[in-house]
C-alpha cells in the first residue's frame, strides 16, 4: 500500500494521448541545465525552502514489447519501470520529504491477469523511497481496476460513503496539496446504474457526435476534451474542493492541486482537458490560495500562468522517454516560489508568487 506516514491527512467531505505534439512555452520558461538547478536548489536550502516534494507521472508499465501510441509515438513499457527505479534512487540522494505520481501506474494493455502482480511491483518501487508516496487516480489505472481496489492500494480512500478519490493533506504548517478526481463523472470506475455512469454517457452523447466516444474527430480545440478517456468533477467535488478552498484560506495557507487530467486549455491539446475544466478554475482562482496545478495525462510538457496568478503545469511522461533517458523532477518549495528541477525529458521551470 502508498506508505503515508508523518504527515497530517485530512479526509474529505461530502488515452490514448501521444507526444506529437509541442506547447510553447512561456517566455520565462526555466531551462537550466539539471546540475545547475540542484546546485542553486541545494544553496537555497538554507534561505527559506519549506519542503522538496518528487513528482513523476504517467509510468504506464506493461509487461509487452514495445509500441505506439495512437499519435504514433513510441512506448516503452518495461523500460518504464526502470525510469521509475531511478527516478526513487535520485528522490532518495535529494532527501525528499514524499512524492507524488500523477496517474496511470499500469499501462491499459497490461494483461490482465497480471496486472495486480504489476501493480504490487510499481508500489515496492515507491517504498523504496522510505517516505510517503501518493497517488492521483486516471484513466489507465481503472482499464485494470474497479475504483474500491485502487482506493485501498493507491491510499486514495478518505472514507466518504460514494467511494470518491479525492482528497487533501497538509505536509506543511503553511501549505495543503489538493488531490482531485478527474473520474469522478466517468464511464470508468462506476458501475452502469451509478448516476455518475449515467451522467457520463449523456455528456458524451451531447457533445461527442462519434460512435466511437474515444474518437475526437469533427471537433475543434478545447471541443475535444469529450472523450471517454477523460472524465469530469461533479457537484459534490466541487462543493468539496470550494469548502476546503475556503478552509485553507481562513488558516492562512497556500495550496498545491494536483489532477491527472490537463485544467487549463493552454497547457495540452484539447483532447486532453478535464470536461468541465472552467468550473474547477473558477473555484481555484477565486480562492486566493492557489499558487500551482500539476497534471500528466498528456505525455507533454506544458506550462501557463492564469489571470489569477496561478501557474498550470503539465509533466511529461515515462511511458514515451527512451530507456536510455530520465523524465522525473523534484519541488522544492519556498514562501515565494516553487523551483522544479526537471531531470532528462522533463523541463525545469521556476513558478514565482506574491510572499
Amino acid at each position: 500500500m502508498a506508505t503515508h506516514t508523518n504527515v497530517n491527512l485530512v479526509p474529505g467531505g461530502v488515452s490514448s494521448t501521444g507526444r506529437a505534439y509541442t506547447i510553447p512555452l512561456p517566455a520565462n520558461w526555466s531551462q537550466d541545465s539539471t546540475t545547475e538547478r540542484s546546485k542553486q536548489s541545494e544553496s537555497a536550502g538554507t534561505s527559506g525552502r519549506q519542503f522538496r516534494f518528487g513528482i513523476i507521472s504517467d509510468v504506464q508499465y506493461a509487461n509487452i514489447d514495445d509500441g505506439l501510441s495512437y499519435s504514433k509515438v513510441p512506448r516503452y513499457y518495461r523500460a518504464s519501470r526502470n525510469g521509475l527505479a531511478r527516478a526513487v534512487s535520485a528522490w532518495r540522494e535529494q532527501q525528499v520529504e514524499w512524492a507524488i505520481h500523477l496517474g496511470d501506474l499500469v499501462d491499459g494493455f497490461q494483461p490482465r491477469d497480471e496486472s495486480e502482480a504489476a501493480l504490487d511491483m510499481l508500489l515496492a518501487e515507491f517504498d523504496r523511497l522510505q517516505r510517503p508516496h501518493w497517488h492521483v487516480l486516471a484513466n489507465h489505472d481503472l482499464y485494470n481496476f474497479p475504483r474500491e481496489v485502487l482506493n485501498r492500494r493507491l491510499g486514495l480512500n478518505t472514507g466518504q460513503p460514494e467511494g470518491c478519490s479525492y482528497y487533501h493533506w497538509s505536509p506543511h504548517p503553511q501549505w495543503r496539496i489538493v488531490v482531485l478526481d478527474a473520474y469522478d463523472v466517468s464511464v470508468w470506475g462506476w458501475p452502469p446504474e451509478d448516476n455518475r455512469h449515467k451522467e457520463a454517457l449523456k455528456i458524451l452523447e451531447r457533445y461527442n457526435p462519434n460512435e466511437d466516444k474515444n474518437n475526437p474527430s469533427g471537433l475543434e480545440g478545447p471541443a475535444r476534451r469529450f472523450v471517454q478517456f477523460n472524465g469530469g468533477a461533479s457537484a459534490t467535488q466541487l462543493g468539496w474542493l470550494r469548502a476546503t478552498l475556503a478552509d485553507i484560506a481562513a488558516k492562512g495557507q497556500r495550496a498545491i492541486v494536483c489532477c491527472h487530467v490537463a485544467l487549463h486549455p493552454e497547457t495540452a491539446v484539447g483532447h486532453c482537458l478535464l470536461w468541465n475544466y472552467q468550473e474547477v478554475l473558477d473555484e481555484l482562482q477565486s480562492s486566493n490560495v492557489v499558487v500551482a496545478t500539476f497534471a500528466g495525462h498528456a505525455h507533454c510538457d506544458g506550462q501557463q500562468r492564469d489571470h489569477a496568478g496561478i501557474h498550470h503545469r503539465v509533466l511529461n511522461a515515462i511511458i514515451e522517454t527512451p530507456p536510455d533517458r530520465d523524465c522525473y523532477g523534484w519541488v522544492d518549495v519556498f514562501p515565494d516560489r516553487l523551483e522544479l528541477t526537471g531531470v532528462g525529458e522533463l523541463q525545469s521551470s521556476t513558478m514565482s508568487f506574491a510572499a
